[in-house]
């Protein structure tokens, strides 16, 4: 991997990070502040996508096309989604939780897309494998993710499956979809290395797993 200097304000960047994450992870929890945290989810996704392209080396347009690519397909693909119910495998909608919605659907869902999609593809762009290779476990971390994220979007109203199980398709049409934006992410010409992205990954996991614990120990 090429050596890039270290952004600057970058351990202030790091800290502003995790202490957003723990306050969401806490204040989430916290009945008389949830509603508030709540607001500021969308913001706290955004931020984190800031947070992200600042440390970005490589801006040319191919990197700028797949900005729009990303967020645009994953609008459109949550879209088709909540409309047919084909693509996730069941009828499903947006709550409150992501902020507000145009044609019911979150834009920052389409952000969201984005900054998965560049954290997975990133993160393993690091290895010798071949392309398909790095695509299909890039793809498959994701979904791994979306296991941690299901059970806790539900609770905090990010949207709903109507009291239906979340279905086994849901998962595979997550890993379809990935593995489609990271075919193109991994085809393009700009340089992958980001040196946030396991920072971001690992605030990402340990604020669903966090969450899934408090419920179990409130629950016990």
């Amino acid at each position: 991997m090429t050596d890039h200097p270290v952004p600057r304000y970058d351990n202030l960047i790091r800290t502003i990070l995790i202490l957003a994450y723990i306050a969401g992870l806490i204040g989430l929890q916290v009945p008389a502040v949830a509603p508030l945290f709540k607001q500021l989810t969308a913001l706290n996704l955004l931020g984190t996508l800031a947070a992200l392209l600042w440390y970005h080396t490589d801006w040319r347009p191919a990197f700028t096309f797949y900005i729009a690519l990303a967020v645009l397909t994953g609008f459109f693909v949550e879209l088709l989604g909540v409309r047919t119910g084909y693509v996730f495998g069941g009828p499903y909608a947006y709550g409150a939780g992501l902020g507000p919605k145009l044609f019911d659907i979150p834009p920052i869902i389409g952000a969201n897309w984005l900054l998965l999609t560049y954290c997975f593809g990133s993160f393993f762009d690091r290895f010798t494998w071949p392309v398909y290779l790095k695509t299909a476990i890039a793809a498959a971390g994701m979904v791994a993710l979306d296991l941690l994220v299901e059970p806790v979007a539900i609770r905090l109203d990010f949207w709903t499956w109507f009291g239906h199980p979340i279905p086994i398709q849901n998962y595979l049409g997550w890993w379809l979809v990935s593995v489609a934006l990271l075919s193109i992410w991994y085809g393009l010409p700009f340089r992958k290395e980001n040196r946030l992205v396991v920072l971001i990954i690992s605030l990402q996991a340990f604020f669903f797993i966090g969450h899934q614990l408090l419920y179990r120990l409130s629950i016990g």
